[in-house]
């Protein structure tokens, strides 16, 4: 089959004749309709994460179910499934608290080690392994992938559309609802109107937020994310982004979602917030980058700083029922994808992500 392999940022990511072995117990086989490209893409083409190589990249799908290991119940060849880059192992105490998106054993072998849970890989090239990304790997015309990361959804539900609630619906709703648990009436702000953020502000209005301010250094994302459900915009290029978010709410604001994840908006979130709010980091930073605030403001202000992995979510609960909403006309997902490419078109893609130029491009093997 064909996929896109990654080796190192000095080399340009390519799309390479690989050998996909059959799933093994606990596992299945996925054809793939869609891959989604993601910031968390680029950060590895970049090299600020530490990610083993060579590696097959995508963490975000959807596809259809071709075969079965030994042991999977739950799937039938012939589901349509959305891809989850957490496949929760259902075994480790944060798993059976109900914390799937933090499971252990999804930290500790398949993200870190590139393989899925027996630390091996189904993939090779010219008797070369290479390594899953994320236990997904759907930069892909197939994948094998752990039972658990291939979420059953209704058939009636576009798969070529339906890829990105995988990560960036996910991601950005989670956010909202389970990580911040957002109050209806509250005010929120949302730094960054790209794919994530996006879904951040939608996750707002759905959770009845009564202002929602979108900032975003294109007006072009801002002016999208009203239709998302943004009451407010401030362009960030036009001068102090925490000034003016005071100006629209002097006492700041309830819940500031960073969907960008660089140091400074990390900082800024921090400093918009109101008495009793929360700062929500949902976008991921470079591997190493720190940010400061004063501890002694965030204490007597009694805030709080919140991480959200994978917007806190249960994916085989979530998945669905978000699949559910957009097929109910609630969440808008068709107008976040910018473009579809063949796998051959990856690196363009990506390119296309960096600029700035594209919130949601799908790969269509």
């Amino acid at each position: 089959m064909k996929a896109v392999v990654f080796r190192s940022p000095e080399i340009p990511v390519a799309v390479t004749e690989v050998e996909l072995a059959a799933p093994k117990a606990g596992e299945v086989r996925v054809k793939i309709a869609a891959a989604g490209v993601c910031h968390s893409d680029l950060h590895v083409r970049r090299g600020e994460w530490p990610a083993p190589a060579p590696l097959v990249m995508g963490h975000e799908g959807s596809g259809v179910v071709t075969e079965r290991g030994d042991g999977v119940t739950g799937l039938s060849v012939g589901d349509h499934v959305v891809l989850s880059w957490v496949p929760p192992c259902g075994e480790c105490p944060r798993c059976l608290a109900g914390r799937e998106a933090q499971c252990q054993k999804v930290a500790s072998i398949i993200a870190p080690l590139g393989t899925l849970f027996d630390q091996r890989s189904r993939l090779g090239a010219d008797g070369e392994s290479l390594h899953h990304y994320l236990g997904v790997s759907s930069y892909a015309e197939e994948v094998v992938v752990p039972a658990s990361g291939a979420i059953r959804v209704r058939k009636d539900a576009p798969l070529d559309v339906i890829a990105v609630v995988g990560c960036a619906v996910a991601t950005g709703v989670g956010a909202v609802t389970n990580t911040a648990g957002v109050d209806a009436g509250s005010t929120v702000v949302v730094i960054g109107c790209g794919g994530v953020g996006l879904n951040v502000v939608q996750g707002a209005r759905l959770a009845g937020a009564s202002r929602i301010v979108a900032v975003d250094m294109l007006p072009a994302k801002t002016e999208l994310a009203a239709r998302f459900g943004a009451t407010d915009a401030i362009d960030a290029s036009q001068g102090d982004a925490v000034a003016a978010l005071f100006e629209i709410f002097p006492d700041g604001a309830d819940y500031v979602f960073d969907a960008i994840g660089r140091t400074s908006t990390t900082e800024q979130a921090i400093r918009m917030l109101a008495l009793g709010g929360a700062a929500v980091i949902v976008g991921l930073p470079p591997a190493g980058a720190t940010a400061s605030f004063e501890p002694l403001v965030l204490a007597e202000a009694d805030q709080r700083i919140l991480g959200s992995n994978y917007g806190s979510v249960r994916p085989a609960i979530d998945i669905p029922r978000l699949v559910d909403q957009y097929m109910a006309g609630e969440l808008l997902i068709d107008e976040l994808i910018s473009a579809r490419r063949p796998l051959a078109e990856a690196s363009d893609a990506l390119d296309d992500l960096e600029s700035g130029g594209a919130l949601r491009t799908l790969l269509i093997p």
